[in-house]
């Protein structure tokens, strides 16, 4: 079976589109969305409905819960905080319940899928260290957890010195960000896992950054600074 697994689209319209054009174009099985469907951009109700149309499972993710229950919206930062409003007042009564609903944690075929990490999936912790990554390998069961967050592709395995998903180990998978990327890249990040030959690929593509900052940039309540940080990859 050959999955694709998005994360963090952040209301990015134009790097979903993309991102589901080059899906479509390889070829897979499923999709599946860690969560952080909305936030940031400009595009909720789009992003909400394209992700209901072609995703097999849909993660919540601490933005879904700012924007759909004001979860953890006080935790966001201030820019985050105005986008969550924003987006809010976009959506339907409809795809607000959508969000709210989403489940936190999804097995499939040997695989968690989670926004953040498997321990406290609402505590909304970022893996930024060896030592935090590894305690997370205690609280899933399968060869390979997903997750998102960060916004930062990686792979990190329970075994010093494994880089790349093979047989033999387990796995935390970082498939980065569809619609705000964070490692001084600005093309859009997502994964490409096979769970029979294990093979893992992180996909980076171009898309029209320009029409996103510019959509952010029309909205009267959308801080400029999240059009900026798009073309910066931060």
């Amino acid at each position: 079976m050959r999955i694709a697994v998005l994360s963090d689209i952040h209301s990015n319209l134009e790097a979903l589109r993309r991102a589901l054009e080059g899906i479509e174009h390889v070829g897979v099985d499923a999709v599946y969305c860690l969560g952080d469907v909305v936030g940031y951009n400009a595009d909720p109700a789009a992003c909400v409905d394209l992700v209901r149309e072609h995703c097999a499972g849909v993660i919540r993710g601490n933005h879904d819960a700012a924007v759909a229950t004001d979860a953890a919206l006080d935790a966001l930062p201030s820019d985050g905080q105005a986008a969550a409003r924003h987006n809010r007042a976009c959506l339907s009564e409809e795809q607000i319940a959508f969000l709210s609903d989403l489940p936190l944690t999804l097995t499939v075929e040997n695989c968690t899928f989670v926004h953040a990490t498997p321990d406290a999936p609402t505590a909304w912790t970022r893996l930024t260290t060896y030592p935090a990554a590894q305690a997370q390998f205690d609280h899933f069961d399968t060869d390979l957890c997903f997750l998102g967050h960060t916004h930062v592709p990686a792979v990190m395995a329970d075994t010093l010195g494994v880089f790349e998903v093979r047989r033999g180990h387990r796995y935390l998978v970082n498939v980065g960000s569809v619609g705000q990327p964070r490692d001084q890249n600005p093309k859009l990040s997502f994964g490409l896992f096979d769970t029979e030959t294990y093979e893992y690929e992180n996909v980076r593509l171009s898309y029209d950054v320009d029409r996103a900052a510019e959509k952010i940039r029309d909205a009267d309540a959308l801080p400029d600074r999240l059009a900026t940080r798009l073309y910066e990859g931060l």
